[in-house]
């Protein structure tokens, strides 16, 4: 069975691997085109592009399918199915006809929770204490499509949406390597979404990073751990601007009014809150390096 893969982060490369290892026919991998990067705005590879360089895969990096000639030469490829992992394109109708197979996807997500483009982040932004991806036929709609198969996992009390994604990148790569055997058998039968229980996950930015300490603690706590890596939650403290990488919630309650420190831990600096205290673990200053709370507020005390 002649496979065209789509993807380009790392979750879309660990998909690429896992499919290569089973030995199916991947003829030719889509990728967005190479971006600047980092702070020499050097152009980067994708994740999926590495892998496929590395496996001498041939690679395409178009900006998009408007073109008749791109859509052509996408076809002259045969390609018996396309799977599609965090591409970052919506594919037009005159892609979708062409593989006879169809179009599949895995959404990091169980939807119809969660469609989008941050799925795993919204997951943990919300509190959710499970997700999961989703392998399903692409439709003319954002993740809309007939649902084929799924995967669930648990969301840990304190994991980062960054280290759910790479749990998830496994997950999502067995179930791609399943959703292929079934297809390749014929058993891969779509189920329709129920659309009343359709939810969605924008895209984050930066303005979602500043901490309101009005809020509950765990509402604060599942912030910065949806928002990690990237944008990353900040804050204030003592006249210095931080981004914060880790926190938890900590038993207890405080009188002392919201964003005030309650105090410096050998493991944290807590934080009262509007409901509860908040202890940040992980801070770094504005041009500083990352460094556990403790060892920064000794080398830098706060007034009194």
């Amino acid at each position: 069975m002649k496979v065209v893969f789509m993807g380009t982060p790392s979750i879309a490369a660990t998909c690429l691997e896992r499919i290569l290892s089973d030995g199916h026919q991947v003829t030719a991998v889509y990728t967005q085109p190479d971006r600047p990067k980092n702070r020499g705005m050097k152009l980067a590879y994708s994740a999926v592009k590495e892998v496929a360089l590395a496996h001498g895969l041939p690679v395409y990096q178009p900006e998009n399918f408007r073109s008749p000639e791109t859509v052509a030469e996408l076809a002259a490829l045969q390609p018996d199915v396309i799977a599609v992992v965090a591409y970052g394109r919506i594919l037009p109708q005159s892609v979708l006809d062409i593989p006879p197979k169809g179009c599949i996807n895995i959404h990091a997500s169980l939807l119809p929770a969660y469609r989008g483009s941050a799925p795993y982040q919204w997951a943990v932004l919300d509190g959710c204490k499970k997700t999961g991806v989703t392998a399903m036929y692409l439709c003319s709609r954002m993740d809309a499509g007939d649902i084929i198969d799924t995967a669930e996992t648990p969301i840990g009390e304190n994991e980062t949406a960054g280290a759910l994604l790479d749990r998830l990148a496994v997950l999502g790569a067995e179930l791609l390597s399943s959703t292929l055997g079934k297809i390749q058998r014929g058993e891969a039968v779509g189920v329709p979404q129920n659309e009343a229980q359709a939810t969605y996950a924008p895209m984050l930015d930066k303005s979602m990073s500043p901490i309101d300490w009005e809020k509950p603690a765990q509402t604060i706590h599942n912030q910065v751990r949806g928002l990690n890596p990237w944008p990353c939650a900040t804050a204030e403290i003592g006249g210095t601007r931080f981004k914060i990488h880790e926190t938890v919630v900590v038993p207890g309650s405080t009188d002392l009014p919201a964003g005030t420190v309650v105090g410096l831990t050998k493991t944290g600096l807590q934080m009262a809150t509007g409901q509860g205290v908040l202890e940040i673990r992980q801070l770094q200053a504005d041009g500083g390096k990352r460094m556990a709370a403790p060892d920064y507020f000794r080398g830098h005390p706060l007034e009194a």
